[in-house]
């Protein structure tokens, strides 16, 4: 809906969109998962380089859990879905879960 004011169109006013509410996607240390995989996964499914992959994975061994990212609760919802469907077709007992961030 266009405003007027004084004879001159004002451009409308646009809403003010809040950044969408973000989600940590967090991986478990386990005793049978092991340590290559978890790196592959972290690769393949977050995009790191072997390094930090390599970080991530001894954090997790070391803390017992690790913080892969955060993100939009659709595409961390999609990223727990692809690690999970990944361990149980290699037989790893990788848990990933969320939580707001």
């Amino acid at each position: 809906m266009a405003n007027y004011q004084n004879g001159s169109m004002l451009a409308p006013e646009r809403p003010k969109l809040k950044p969408p509410r973000m989600f940590k996607v967090i991986i478990f240390n386990d005793d049978y998962t092991t340590a290559k995989f978890v790196v592959k996964v972290l690769q393949q499914f977050f995009a790191m380089n072997f390094e930090r992959a390599e970080q991530i994975m001894w954090q997790s061994h070391n803390e017992g859990q690790s913080i892969c990212g955060a993100y939009s609760r659709d595409v961390a919802e999609t990223k727990i879905s692809q690690v999970s469907t990944c361990a149980l077709q290699n037989e790893q007992p990788l848990r990933c879960v969320m939580e707001a961030a």
